[in-house]
């Protein structure tokens, strides 16, 4: 009763239409004789009973370990980032342990256990499924890789893999010279989805580790990781592509199509993507930087293959092209250090006191938390104008990112009021008319 039908079919390398609807209506007859056998019978029934059970049971029991895992456990690092994910299988394997447990007392006893053998195998693909999907983010990936294990599974459960494999080894194309069955198209597709998954989970790892290196520079994290990212996807490519039987030397032909595109139409991105690597490699510019460029002023965030990603203080994210900040003028604010010197003009009444004033304009300087005391603030005189002193109040600050507008508007309101309070007057437009010569009063009024 409890032995799984394995078909005893020859495999013919040419099959017709005939000969592939007989051996599907002999798998079809199998598969019921086997479940007449198997499965509609009392003792099936108890198994059933057992694992539908066993279910019922671990529920109640993981709707009481999670909140008791989370109260010992929610201070722990390591489990506040990988909480979800252990969430997600206290109940697969709780029901696995226990119908895995059930199947070997079961046997032991002598009872039959072909239920509870299937219920365990299921299990087991249940929770490979989902330690699978909980590591991919892709849902589209996550479905394909869910469904081929079910089916792979299912098949493997009645005894129907070997022959459904050697279905698909027999069936076989020609493709530009290259003899390719159905079993080794569809190992390619799926091995070229698992490798370049693979190949982004462990740039992402990389990425993650040179991140949180302390001896690794801004720019050479970025240029590491996406090299480190381009390499392993083109060798996941190549292996995806060798496994599915494809000479690599075919790929010439497509690689000459790439560079006449390349030539012609991709010029920009490509031009982008050298000024990208260029931006890394000379370290003009990194993340975390404070840029200017034409009318854009902001902070690094992202250095892309095509574009780098400013936000400026309004928080409106600019996409700058690389090839732009190659080829303009920039002003990187913190490229030697993060001190910014600020330059604010004052005009003050020839009547004032100048001493007075410039020790005013250096307390209103120092009375501002985010104007740094060494280098400390300087007062100078530029010039006499025509309606007043020319002053310049000159101060440094160490945090550009914050802004710079910002910081001269506080500085310029606390100077407005202790002009006010010392009385030193700001200065107004003053114009001296000189009369030449006055007409008569005779000729005045005959005209």
């Amino acid at each position: 009763m409890e032995e799984n039908p394995i078909l005893d079919v020859e495999v013919n390398p040419a099959l017709t239409m005939d000969e592939i609807l007989a051996r599907f209506n002999e798998i079809y007859v199998s598969v019921k004789g086997w479940a007449e056998v198997n499965l509609f019978t009392y003792e099936s029934v108890m198994q059933l009973g057992v694992i539908i059970s066993l279910y019922l049971i671990c529920s109640f029991i993981c709707s009481r370990l999670k909140p008791f895992m989370h109260k010992v456990l929610e201070k722990r690092t390591f489990y506040q980032k990988t909480e979800h994910f252990w969430m997600a299988l206290y109940l697969p394997v709780l029901w696995w342990l226990s119908t895995f447990a059930a199947w070997q007392i079961t046997e032991s006893l002598g009872y039959p256990i072909i239920l509870l053998r299937m219920a365990s195998s299921l299990i087991a693909v249940w929770l490979v499924i989902r330690v699978v999907s909980l590591m991919i983010e892709s849902e589209f990936i996550s479905k394909i890789m869910r469904t081929t294990v079910w089916f792979l599974a299912i098949l493997n459960i009645f005894g129907l893999l070997t022959p459904f494999i050697a279905f698909l080894d027999e069936t076989s194309f020609t493709i530009g010279g290259n003899t390719l069955t159905l079993l080794g198209t569809i190992t390619g597709i799926i091995s070229s989805i698992v490798l370049i998954w693979a190949a982004l989970f462990f740039s992402t790892f990389i990425e993650n580790k040179l991140r949180d290196a302390p001896n690794v520079t801004p720019s050479a994290r970025v240029l590491l990781s996406k090299i480190s990212r381009i390499l392993l996807v083109v060798m996941a490519f190549l292996f995806a592509i060798s496994s599915m039987g494809i000479d690599l030397t075919a790929l010439a032909v497509f690689g000459g199509a790439i560079g006449v595109g390349l030539g012609f139409g991709l010029q920009k991105v490509v031009s982008n993507f050298i000024s990208g690597v260029i931006l890394l490699l000379d370290k003009s510019i990194k993340p975390g930087d404070v840029i200017e460029i034409s009318d854009t002023y902001g902070k690094i965030n992202k250095l892309a293959a095509r574009y780098t990603s400013v936000i400026s203080r309004d928080g409106r994210e600019h996409l700058v092209p690389n090839e732009d900040i190659i080829t303009q003028p920039v002003i990187n604010w913190t490229f030697s250090n993060n001190s910014v010197r600020r330059h604010l003009p004052v005009n003050v009444s020839y009547n004032s006191d100048l001493e007075k004033a410039m020790d005013l304009m250096l307390r209103a300087a120092n009375e501002t938390s985010r104007v740094i005391k060494n280098p400390e603030p300087r007062v100078l005189i530029k010039s006499f104008g025509d309606n007043g002193v020319d002053l310049e109040l000159r101060m440094w600050i160490m945090d550009s990112e914050n802004g710079v507008s910002n910081i001269a508007s506080d500085v310029y309101l606390l100077i407005w009021n202790k002009f006010n309070e010392e009385g030193i007057e700001f200065p107004y437009p003053q114009r001296d008319i000189h009369i030449v010569s006055m007409p008569e009063k005779n000729n005045i009024l005959s005209e």
